[in-house]
Parts: structure tokens; sequence; C-alpha cells
């Protein structure tokens, strides 16, 4: 088992060199602030309780920071890249500042969206600074295709940390929160500034480590309860009676479910954790297949 190994971090200065040096100009567009700060990524890898014989798959390694800060735990890491210019280049990055570590990384040249499988050994865990734009469905993406993915620990823009790691109730909580429950219990990890970053973001940004569990129901239902979900969330203001009613066929179709799940169709979305929305889908089944409800155009 290989141990951890010596490596050079990044800096400010090693960033824009190593970045002049490709061509790069870092872009909203890919999401690319990439961390300067060596506390920053080993704190994150220390958060993330990685260490020798842990696969890790990192999403958007950009400049190598968090890549080097990884490798330095003795842990293996696949790097998820979509930037075909970064992705070429992060190899040589780790060979000259972690030569020890160079055969623990593996650069996967794709776009994380689209990822399905990785090579080598199945990920553990997950640790990213994941772009903004696209944070919540690679992070919904990776937990679904790969299951043995068992913890993580993110950083994305503070209020999107906000979303997923909301409880029922909270301002905050809504369609990531739900979904991100189905797999894993999420929390709040800590903050981090804008100076570490460059270019520095308009945003503050947050981590969020979550723990897999096992699904609320079957993972095949996975796909109608998150329906659900969908549905009462698009339209936050009205109660699960009205929200419900398309999905449901009928707004008496949706009071009815919400009934059998026993909850009040009264209520909203904010109000339901997962366990919840299972039961609705399931109250909802349950009612079509005795065929006590019928698609209408009922207007609450």
């Amino acid at each position: 088992m290989t141990g951890p190994a010596t490596v050079d971090l990044l800096g400010a200065a090693d960033l824009r060199g190593l970045a002049a040096a490709l061509g790069i100009r870092p872009t909203k567009a890919l999401g690319q602030n990439f961390v300067h700060d060596a506390n920053t990524v080993r704190r994150i890898a220390r958060l993330a309780a990685v260490g020798p014989g842990d696969t890790v798959v990192e999403i958007g390694p950009g400049l190598g920071s968090l890549t080097l800060a990884l490798l330095e735990t003795g842990a293996r890491v696949v790097a998820v890249e979509v930037d075909p210019v970064l992705a070429g280049a992060l190899p040589d990055t780790v060979a000259r500042r972690a030569p020890a570590a160079v055969d623990r990384l593996t650069v996967v040249a794709a776009d994380a969206l689209r990822v399905r499988s990785l090579p080598g050994p199945p990920p553990g865990a997950l640790v990213a600074n994941l772009p903004y734009n696209i944070a919540v469905p690679v992070l919904l993406g990776f937990l679904a295709a790969l299951p043995s993915l068992r913890s993580g620990l993110v950083m994305v823009q503070a209020e999107v940390a906000a979303r997923l790691a909301a409880r029922p109730g909270e301002g905050a909580y809504g369609i990531p929160s739900v979904k991100l429950a189905w797999y894993a219990e999420a929390r709040r990890a800590g903050s981090v500034p804008r100076s570490v970053f460059w270019p520095v973001p308009n945003v503050e940004s947050g981590l969020v480590s979550f723990l897999r569990r096992d699904p609320p129901a079957e993972p095949g239902s996975r796909e109608a309860v998150f329906a659900c979900v969908d549905a009462a969330f698009a339209q936050r203001r009205k109660t699960l009676r009205a929200a419900l009613a398309r999905w449901a066929g009928s707004a008496e179709a949706a009071e009815q479910a919400c009934r059998r799940a026993g909850i009040d169709p009264g209520a909203r979305g904010e109000r339901l954790g997962v366990a919840d929305f299972v039961a609705l889908t399931r109250a909802l089944t349950r009612d079509r297949a005795d065929g006590t409800t019928r698609p209408g155009d009922d207007r609450p």
C-alpha cells in the first residue's frame, strides 16, 4: 500500500505561470476558478478523510491544486476534466510536483455530466471543487451512476451548499435538498473565502459533506419519486393539492394521495422530507392500480 507522498502544492504564482504556459484563460462558462491556497486544499482533503488505499474521483481538477492535495494523502485519484488542454497537462504537473504519486493518478478527459463509469477500482469518495453552474446535476448524476461512492466533500457556491444541506422547513430547502437526501445524509462543512481563488469569483463558496445511506425506497422507484418532487416545488407557493394536480391527474387525486400517505394536502412541498415524497408516490401508485384515480383537468 502506497503511503502519503511529498508534494509541492501550487501557489498563486504557480497557477498563473502554468495557465500562461498552457494558454489558458479561466472562463465563467466552465466555472474555472482555481484554488491557490495550500491550506484550503489540504483542509478539504483532511475533511474528506481520505488516505492510502482510498480511490477518490475528482471532478474538474483544473490546474491540479486539489488533485495534488488529494495525492498527498496517499489516495488514488481519478480526475475527470472536460477541458482537453487541462486534462492533457495534469499528468505532467503531477510528475513535476509529486513524482512519487504519478502512478496513483488517472485522468479521464470527459464531460462530467455524461460520465457513467470510470476506469480502475471503483471510487469510494467524491472530492471536488464543483463548477457552480453544473454542481447539482453532476453530484446527483455521479451518486446515481456510481453506487461505490460512500462519502464525499464538495466545494460549491454558498447558496448551492445551503440548498444541498437544507432540512424540511428551512428557507433553502428545495429540489436539490430532497434529491440528495435520497442518496445520502448531507451537512455543511464550512465556508471558503473568495480570496483563495484565481480569478476571484463574485460569490462565496461553501463545503458540503455527505455519507451514503440506503435509499428510502426501491431504487427503481427513484424516477417516479423525483417526478413528484419536481411537481411539488414547481409552484412553491401552492399547496400540495394544487401543486400536484397535474402530476396526480387532478386536484382530487392529489388530495386523495396526500391523505392516504398521511400528509396534509394543504401543506407545501418545503415541509416534506424525502420519506414523505416516497409515501406520496406509493399512495398515488396504489390509487391508480385500484382504479380510483383518473387523469383530469381539474383546476383548483
